[in-house]
């Protein structure tokens, strides 16, 4: 009959896990890195060219970045308020969402509403994501929950974000490479000094 483990015996053959501690400065690298992506993703879903879908998709996503930010911050998260959440910080920036709203609208538009809004939707989906990400992660971060989460407190501070990601990405776009010396463009040999 074969002898039964001993206690010590389990517990040694165990693997053990190791509890990796989070400091707020890795909370809010992975916080800022996760924005950012979210916020790509919500200018990939401006794309969409059928209207109304394409706002749903935004705010799919934008759902999910708030969902994944109360995971990092360990923030009890429901479904429910992150939706209510998000529907009044639409709300309280009233010219971004407008703006994103009357893109939307502009799809409805044959050829040339839908040329224009796949310039514009894009852009003010990702600004608003950005911004509204930011928005949490400042909160969280100050050892705010969804329940005390207060969007008219954070209305500038949305404008701000905003207006940075809008600047972030005009820079982008008018930072054109630079062409390297050591190859001439023209094929002719480089002047000799």
């Amino acid at each position: 009959m074969a002898q039964k483990p001993t206690p010590e015996a389990t517990a040694s053959a165990e693997p053990t896990v190791e509890t990796v501690e989070v400091t707020p400065a890795t909370r809010h690298e992975l916080a800022t890195k996760l924005v950012d992506r979210f916020a790509i993703w919500g200018g990939v879903a401006g794309l969409i060219p059928v209207p109304v879908i394409d706002v749903v998709a935004v705010g799919g996503l934008q759902l999910q970045m708030l969902r994944r930010l109360s995971q990092i911050y360990e923030v009890p998260f429901s479904e429910n308020s992150g939706k209510a959440l998000l529907a009044s910080l639409a709300g309280a920036m009233i010219p971004a969402s407008s703006g994103v709203g009357a893109a939307s609208v502009l799809k409805t538009v044959p050829i040339l509403g839908t040329i224009a809004a796949s310039f514009v939707m894009p852009a003010l989906s990702a600004g608003a994501t950005y911004a509204i990400g930011k928005a949490f992660v400042q909160h969280f971060e100050s050892g705010g929950t969804l329940l005390d989460f207060n969007p008219p407190d954070y209305r500038e501070f949305i404008k701000a974000q905003k207006e940075k990601w809008d600047s972030r990405s005009r820079a982008k776009v008018a930072a054109p490479e630079a062409p390297s010396s050591a190859t001439p463009r023209t094929g002719a040999a480089a002047p000799h000094s």
